[in-house]
């Protein structure tokens, strides 16, 4: 017989009134704090000013979330929130997706560096530190939640998660631990001061390539190309890592000058200071209120506690693929 753990963790992490605040919801507040205070960190380096630091951290939070939500509403979820087009707003009823979150980030950046006038690869070199870290608290998150689950396996810790049957391998905190080793690597890489977008590109490599790794011990319920569609991500991101290195590599070749740091402090800097706070605290709390199931999935897991039913919404009953 398997000798294993059995997963009994209650995913709310206190309940305010009819509010309920979830641990999932506590690794976004985490991981958005973790970037802040890197970032107010390594500022001398980025030539930012401490405004300039909220500004980028208010971006990067409200980027994450939105895309976040619409990637999991739009590919996941359509089914139920195209029916529902007032709820897709309703954060509380759970539904992210570690795709859009990524992709959310990379916009938030952007339109950052393009207004400010900044680096984006020397800004991105810096935020794939923090990165690792929320991405690998987020996957603590998610194990409290009982969600993504592994192949079966009898191996002494092996998980029995909620409304799945037999222990099955802890994936999600492989890939936390993973995502979390990730951090002293890239130190690691930093030390070495590479040119600039080298260290994004290693973060991309390793990230795709580790997590092909770890997910041999997934379950998919479909497949491309004989592979998980998760599978054939990871790939093209630790190709996509290879040729950005070669890229970036390349360039500082060809470059007689050292490159340029990214302009001095000052410009472009709008509004209070105390303005910014007010707004990332407000970002900081709000993710509390979000468990990490996907809409169609909450009634076998809470029930009549989940806020949503008290609003007496209808799901429908579909068997949805895991959010990657």
């Amino acid at each position: 017989m398997t000798s294993g753990f059995v997963h009994d963790i209650d995913p709310v992490l206190t309940q305010i009134g009819d509010l309920y605040l979830w641990w999932y919801g506590l690794a976004y507040t985490v991981g958005f704090l973790g970037i802040f205070l890197w970032l107010r960190y390594v500022r001398g380096r980025l030539g930012l000013s401490l405004a300039q630091i909220y500004d980028l951290s208010i971006a990067i939070a409200a980027s994450v979330l939105i895309g976040g939500r619409l990637v999991e509403v739009i590919f996941y979820e359509w089914s139920y929130y195209g029916q529902h087009l007032a709820h897709i707003v309703a954060y509380w009823l759970g539904g992210m997706s570690t795709h859009g979150i990524l992709a959310g980030s990379v916009v938030g950046i952007w339109f950052f560096a393009r207004r400010q006038g900044v680096s984006f690869l020397e800004i991105t070199d810096e935020l794939v530190i923090p990165g690792a870290f929320f991405m690998g608290v987020g996957r603590i998150g998610n194990f409290v939640d009982g969600q993504i689950v592994g192949a079966p396996a009898d191996v002494w810790w092996a998980v029995k998660f909620p409304d799945v049957e037999g222990f099955r391998h802890p994936v999600v905190l492989y890939d936390g631990v993973k995502n979390l080793l990730l951090v002293p690597l890239l130190l690691w890489f930093r030390r070495a001061k590479p040119p600039p977008g080298s260290l994004t590109a290693q973060f991309i490599f390793w990230y795709g390539i580790l997590r092909f790794l770890v997910d041999q011990f997934r379950e998919y319920r479909v497949s491309l190309f004989g592979l998980g569609p998760g599978q054939a991500f990871n790939l093209l991101m630790a190709l996509a890592g290879l040729l950005l290195m070669w890229w970036c590599w390349r360039r500082a070749r060809r470059e007689s000058t050292a490159p340029k740091r990214v302009r001095a402090e000052g410009d472009k800097v709008v509004g209070s200071l105390w303005t910014r706070r007010i707004i990332l605290c407000a970002l900081l709390l709000f993710p509390l209120i979000i468990p990490s199931d996907w809409t169609q999935d909450i009634p076998t897991r809470y029930g009549d506690r989940h806020p949503g039913m008290e609003h007496g919404l209808v799901y429908p009953i579909i068997d949805p693929a895991p959010t990657e």
